[in-house]
């Protein structure tokens, strides 16, 4: 039978666009969207090879729709000028390649679409309908499939019902309740995809729901029946017509042969060599890189390995032919040490298609190594191609790729995809993501351990030490392992395109801001923070005597096991908690409790707050410099929180207490140079100011805009006061209740915290949400959201997976419901830090001779600037993480300068 397939131009190309880094030609002109369209053309009739085909594409112009509804798309931003340059080349591509193209005035390319594929339909053709867009999905009927070219994801009837929660025959009703964004059709307030397909379930079509929206209960019920004089046009709006009048039908959409001279030359123009190479051009000597995607990346086939050791020059000549030819390509460094700053580079390996990789050794050192290629051989070839930002490179946690070549003289450009960051931002919690992980979750294969080739513990060698062979099999599986975590991810995420925009315009370029941050290190005063070991060893040995004294006699404070003896046995102490074995606990929880009733606990609870100071950073720290810059140098980690948050290690800048003189004094050892001053630019109550916004409750709203002390203005709300007239008690009642509630504080809770009773602290509450009645209501919403969709999102659309909110352990539902009410404020503050540190970064790069960007630590950047240019940096840093995120109320940096990192607080 016949097959005739349908591309929807507009659709891939907009997907391309927003899927793939800014590339460009020699000439400077843009080509990422061309390049991801035309290679899913190519796809198409390489691999499917269909009869009649046409490429369908967006008029200029007005539509009937615009006529029907006057806001139609009026929320639509222009088309950026770097993708409308690019239209004309595809569209004279796709003529060179013999494909039909149709471009029809006063309808939208979905109404043509759907025109042809019922006429092809009822010619007796199957029709493929290749798009990205859900709405085609209504087209869907015996003969007719849904297809993602991009991603391998095909629907049937039973596919779009499994997707959707409705049969292609109600996909109308579904789009005209939940509504468009996208084209500005505005529908059911709050009705997404769950609850549109639950009404459509439960009632039967859009009119049945509307005859019985009177049955809804609750806000969405509200929302219906005031959407409901609007619905009608909604389904009208959403409708894909399929009786145009058409200059074609079907039969004339046949395939023409290629103008194979006038592709050549545009291949040639837009730098496409693989396509250049398929049709005559200059063809590689090897197997070059697939495309990123296979057709079932839950399934993926076996892959055979053809991993190969390259010792020789010409072995590297062809793989440099290799790399050169391929569109895109994993590496992986190996090295002497984890820490980028220190580490001696000792192979680098490379795949280009799954199966296919090749390892370079330049390091390894042991007696009798066979004969390596110089490293700077090496390097000199390999510079040009990790430079150049039109070859996509690929890497699993290549942050660290990016410090070691740095140190090597190497500027990686165009690192478009890192492995780590795709699966983080698909679902933070879904697994660990590193290498071994990822490759047992999304592809079956029980990787090669590091220990397996290096051994462990004591006996563990140098990567520098492994034999040839063994370094071959470990190091190029890494670079093949990554390549296949990047087809078999990059579907996944870029189906989903809010969790994609995370990742293309978040986490990526963040990537080597860090990085850069992580080069940059920060001074250290070493004698101070000697002098302050020494002073709370003193500390720390009065305690443990006043200790002693109060048990009556000595005892090791760092046991659990005295302690619990003398606590509860001869002190005859109530045990408020207990370990997972059943034993006494004598934690930090319930040390509290217990220094309510005796003096020994708080004693214990403050030599251990010294403790962990002198052992974590005033010992510490010192050690942590490096010798060759004289600066300590942390790792910031972006897969490691759930909500987004930045950690960080050796030092863990996020832990430093700064609630205490002690922790305080850590801080002052933090310095600048000479001449330079240290700035800290923070933001001011972020999260509460993200809950304003989330909740749109009126009376936070109010107050963030007046700039009024958020608490002070809470206390005069909830005690029926004038702000002037709040004491500090209330006002400090009031903050732990906003604070309190953003983690999901119960009343128990913040009693406990305020030092009263749980009734007095529920009346608290009942106060609070009295006055700021949006808040409950945001926060009844969201837990509600969270057990129908199993997530919760932030304002930039990242998720956090909840599948605790639906499970069998009471508690565990309730700490996925306060994740749920935390999480999007919290990922939310993660994700306008960041973007204001890609904007800080993009600015201040040019200018490190007079500007460092060092760390972030919370809401918190940390900068080392010149005392002379302060004046030129310092508002402009404010300007530009204020303007991070467009929120309903302003968003306030508070800056602060000085000698060290604590007098800039």
């Amino acid at each position: 039978m016949t097959t005739l397939y349908l591309i929807d131009g507009s659709s891939f190309l907009y997907r391309a666009f927003h899927a793939l880094p800014p590339l460009t030609n020699s000439a400077g002109e843009p080509t990422g969207a061309l390049f991801g369209v035309v290679n899913m053309i190519r796809k198409v009739m390489k691999e499917d090879r269909p009869e009649h085909l046409a490429f369908v594409f967006d008029a200029p112009g007005k539509t009937f729709r615009d006529d029907l509804f006057v806001d139609y798309k009026a929320n639509r931003p222009a088309m950026p000028e770097d993708l409308r340059m690019q239209v004309d080349p595809l569209l004279k591509i796709v003529e060179a390649m013999g494909v039909p193209i149709l471009r029809e005035p006063g309808v939208e390319a979905d109404d043509v679409i759907g025109t042809l594929a019922r006429q092809g339909r009822a010619l007796g053709m199957n029709v493929v309908i290749s798009t990205s867009d859900k709405d085609l999905t209504q087209l869907v009927e015996p003969g007719i499939v849904w297809l993602n070219t991009m991603t391998g994801e095909r629907l049937d009837r039973a596919g779009v019902e499994a997707k959707f929660g409705v049969l292609p025959e109600r996909i109308i009703d579904y789009l005209a309740l939940m509504g468009d964004s996208v084209d500005n059709v505005p529908g059911v307030d709050k009705c997404g995809p769950k609850t549109a397909a639950k009404w459509l379930a439960q009632f039967g079509s859009l009119e049945d729901v509307m005859a019985r929206a009177a049955e809804v209960g609750g806000k969405v019920g509200e929302n219906l029946r005031a959407a409901l004089p609007r619905l009608p046009l909604n389904r009208e709006l959403v409708t894909v017509k399929t009786d145009c009048e058409l200059p074609v039908g079907p039969a004339d959409l046949a395939l023409t042969p290629p103008d194979i001279d006038n592709l050549r030359g545009l291949y040639a123009r837009y730098g496409f060599k693989q396509a250049l190479a398929e049709i005559g051009g200059p063809a590689p000597d090897a197997p070059t890189a697939a495309a990123p995607a296979q057709p079932d990346p839950d399934h993926p086939a076996p892959v055979e390995k053809h991993y190969e050791l390259v010792t020789t020059p010409e072995a590297f000549a062809r793989w440099m032919g290799i790399l050169a030819n391929a569109p895109a390509f994993a590496f992986d460094t190996e090295t002497t040490s984890i820490d980028a700053q220190r580490a001696e580079l000792v192979g680098i390996s490379f795949a280009v298609e799954p199966g296919h990789a090749a390892y370079v050794p330049v390091g390894h050192d042991y007696p009798g190594t066979p004969p390596q290629l110089p490293l700077t051989d090496v390097l000199a070839a390999l510079k040009p191609l990790l430079e150049d930002p039109a070859r996509l490179k690929i890497a699993q946690h290549g942050k660290y790729d990016l410090n070691v070549l740095t140190r090597y003289g190497i500027d990686i450009a165009g690192f478009a995809f890192d492995t780590m960051l795709e699966s983080y931002v698909l679902n933070s919690t879904a697994t660990l993501h590193n290498m071994d992980a990822l490759a047992k979750k999304y592809l079956g294969v029980d990787t090669i351990h590091y220990a397996d080739v290096a051994g462990k513990g004591a006996r563990q060698i140098s990567f520098s030490q492994v034999g040839l062979d063994e370094a071959c099999a470990y190091a190029a599986e890494d670079a093949d392992i990554t390549l296949r975590l990047h087809h078999a991810l990059w579907p996944k995420l870029n189906a989903l395109p809010s969790l994609q925009r995370v990742f293309s315009e978040i986490e990526m370029p963040l990537a080597p801001v860090l990085a850069r941050m992580e080069r940059a290190g920060v001074l250290i005063d070493a004698n101070l923070l000697r002098k302050q070991s020494g002073e709370l060893g003193h500390a720390m040995l009065k305690l443990q005597q006043e200790a002693h004294a109060l048990a009556g006699r000595p005892f090791t404070l760092d046991s659990p096991k005295q302690l619990a003896q003398i606590l509860f046995e001869e002190r005859g102490l109530p045990i408020k908690q207990r370990t997972p074995g059943g034993q006494p606990s004598t934690n930090e929880d319930a040390l509290e409790e217990l220094a309510e009733l005796d003096e020994l606990p708080r004693k214990i609870l403050d030599y251990r707050s010294l403790a962990k100071l002198k052992g974590t950073y005033t010992d510490k720290l010192p050690e942590l410099i490096n010798p060759t810059t004289g600066r300590v140098h942390t790792s910031f980690h972006q897969a490691v929180a759930a909500t987004g948050r930045l950690s960080s290690s050796d030092p863990n800048l996020q832990n430093i207490p700064i609630r205490t003189p002690e922790g305080r004094r850590i801080r002052q050892a933090f310095t600048a140079p000479p001449g330079w001053l240290v700035l800290a630019a923070d933001y001011s109550q972020i999260e509460l100011r993200i809950m304003a916004h989330l909740s749109g409750d009126a009376g936070l709203l109010a107050a963030f805009r007046r700039g009024q002390d958020i608490h002070r203005a809470t206390a005069a709300e909830v005690f029926g006061k004038t702000p002037e007239e709040v004491s500090s008690n209330e006002r400090r009642a009031a903050k732990a209740i906003n604070f309190g509630l953003i983690y999901g504080m119960s009343a128990f809770g913040l009693g406990k915290q305020l030092g009263i009773g749980r009734g007095q602290a529920q009346d608290y509450v009942d106060l609070y949400f009295s006055r700021y009645p949006g808040v409950r209501e945001y926060m009844e919403s969201t837990r509600r959201k969270a057990r129908e969709d199993g997530y919760v999102e932030t304002v930039f659309g990242r998720r956090l997976y909840l599948p605790e909110i639906r499970g069998k352990s009471f508690a565990a539902r309730q700490g996925a419901e306060r994740a749920a009410i935390n999480a999007p404020m919290q990922g939310t503050a993660a994700d306008i830090i960041k973007r204001a540190m890609i904007e800080l970064d993009q600015w201040l790069s040019a200018h490190t001779d007079e500007i460092r960007m060092l760390m972030q630590v919370h809401d918190e950047l940390v900068f080392e600037i010149r005392e002379d240019r302060l004046a030129h940096y310092r508002d402009g840093i404010a300007e530009r993480m204020s303007a991070a995120a467009d929120l309903a109320v302003p968003l306030i940096v508070d800056v602060g300068i000085g000698a060290n990192w604590d007098e800039a607080h």
